[in-house]
């Protein structure tokens, strides 16, 4: 049966965060860099701003404003945890910018952090950008090394 073929289909996220991005292995937590959350990158951020990487819908602000999830219109399931144990700091140093339920693109504000605060009072600033996910992927594709820029970089390609 020629002509067809199933295209496969992928949602590539860009970057939420300008910084440097690392692989899950340096995230100083043994549940992000073993991948028991999900799979996916860090970025060591050098800005106090963090976007979506994604057309979506909000679907999780943590209370104390720390992580954001979201789930594009294809399924994808997104997590964005600022810093490590950064929960411990109660909501100080973050501003929500969103809230849950609304629809966001590539770029729209989510968060704003006091970078300067969190380094002092967290055990990391280091964010890890993860697929939860992963039982309904097919693979993830790293699109970007070195230093990034929050809306403008392609950061994954997450096939489906």
């Amino acid at each position: 049966m020629f002509g067809l073929f199933k295209k496969d289909k992928a949602v590539t996220l860009t970057s939420p965060l300008t910084g440097k991005v690392l692989d899950l292995s340096k995230v100083p937590d043994e549940v992000f860099s073993n991948k028991m959350v999900g799979d996916g990158v860090a970025i060591e951020p050098t800005d106090g701003v963090l976007v979506s990487p994604v057309k979506g819908t909000i679907k999780q602000i943590f209370p104390t404003k720390h992580a954001v999830g979201i789930e594009t219109d294809e399924g994808v399931e997104i997590l964005m945890h600022i810093g490590i144990n950064t929960v411990e700091l109660s909501g100080e140093g973050f501003e929500k910018l969103a809230e849950v339920g609304s629809k966001v693109k590539v770029g729209d504000k989510l968060i704003k952090f006091d970078l300067d605060y969190i380094e002092e009072n967290a055990t990391s600033i280091i964010t890890p950008i993860l697929i939860t996910n992963m039982d309904d992927i097919k693979g993830i594709d790293r699109l970007s090394d070195g230093e990034v820029k929050l809306g403008e970089n392609e950061l994954l390609k997450v096939k489906l």
